[in-house]
């Protein structure tokens, strides 16, 4: 990934026009404390980034940056997903078959 937590946990809150006094109270922090996180001097523990993701309604992987998407999969993901899922059952379903078929 090219970006980093503290850029993440920056450019959320600035997307949603918060200060970082504003965003600091309703995390539970001080404004120091952000400041310190949305710059990468300090980081965070685990309970923050849990209320940070909650906060910004985000997942974990990509506040964390391990993923591209800010929340759950829509459903055209989860089908399209579950479409692949169905392939990969099908092929090994007719690769045991294949295998039933030589070993008569």
């Amino acid at each position: 990934m090219e970006r980093s937590f503290h850029e993440t946990l920056s450019s959320l809150r600035k997307l949603r026009r918060l200060s970082q006094r504003q965003a600091a109270a309703d995390l539970g922090i001080s404004q120091a404390l952000l400041s310190h996180y949305e710059t990468g001097s300090r980081e965070p523990g685990l309970d923050f980034v849990c209320r940070a993701c909650d906060y910004y309604n985000v997942t974990a992987d990509y506040m964390l940056c391990r993923s591209n998407h800010p929340g759950d999969l829509s459903l055209s993901q989860s089908r399209a997903f579950l479409r692949e899922v169905r392939g990969a059952l099908d092929r090994a379903e007719a690769a045991l078959d294949s295998l039933e078929v030589k070993a008569e």
